[in-house]
């Protein structure tokens, strides 16, 4: 085991913001733990990018919905590189429709990874992070707007920031900061997905700057929050959204 000097676990890694924010914390010094549920080619690809500027990484699989799967990512970080100082709680999925015809499906898988992945990754951090260290727990800026279509998937971000908020003060003793980012609409094949042209150019014009985000710009909000300039930030959601709201 070759140990560095801190350790990032990031859930849903292996493309998207998820593959952003695991680069941007190698960059700044984390050895990186890599998650991936189903998409191991690209896990790899993120491990072999972090690797080639420098760092160090891997790739584990694991299921955040399951009740053992934030355990094995634990087990996995600290067998690799030792104890864990950042947990980033990006993993998650969207499915939009109505409230009035949405499936129990739809409901019930989006609660069991967008809610209680990040209730578990919460509560091992809560017992195994080392003191000082950060949880960035992924958010959106569709709590707030309440659209249409968004209202399951709006009501599991209001609870990560429900619980962001109340395990900030519980484990503000131990100088660990709890923080959430929440992302206005970012350029990536989980957002794009099903959605024409004409619909991205008009989510396009609600923004101040006249584009989508970046994954690079989430990843830049969340490595403030995880590192040394991010120490008085505590509790809070950061709207990472260009000035949407």
């Amino acid at each position: 085991m070759i140990q560095p000097s801190k350790t990032a676990i990031i859930t849903g890694a292996s493309k998207g913001i998820g593959a952003a924010i695991a680069q941007r914390l190698a960059q700044d010094g984390h050895a990186i733990v890599v998650n991936y549920s189903s998409d191991k080619a690209g896990a790899n690809q993120t491990v072999e990018a972090i690797k080639k500027g420098g760092g160090q990484a891997i790739a584990v699989h694991s299921d955040v919905a399951a009740p053992s799967g934030m355990t094995q990512l634990f087990d996995a970080a600290e067998q690799e590189f030792g104890p864990v100082c950042t947990l980033v709680n990006n993993a998650g999925i969207m499915r939009l429709g109505p409230l009035g015809t949405s499936s129990d499906a739809d409901f019930d898988a989006q609660i069991a990874i967008n809610i209680g992945g990040v209730f578990r990754g919460m509560r091992e951090a809560a017992n195994r992070l080392e003191d000082g260290g950060a949880i960035v727990s992924m958010s959106s800026s569709v709590v707030g707007l309440y659209q249409p279509s968004y209202g399951i998937y709006a009501a599991t971000k209001a609870a990560v920031e429900a619980m962001t908020h109340v395990l900030a003060k519980e484990l503000g003793p131990r100088g660990i900061t709890v923080n959430a980012v929440a992302p206005g609409p970012v350029e990536t094949e989980f957002f794009l997905a099903g959605k024409p042209g004409g619909v991205v150019e008009a989510i396009k014009k609600m923004n101040p700057f006249g584009r989508l985000g970046t994954p690079e710009d989430i990843a830049a909000a969340v490595a403030i929050l995880a590192g040394p300039d991010g120490r008085w930030i505590n509790g809070q959601t950061l709207r990472a959204n260009g000035g949407v709201i």
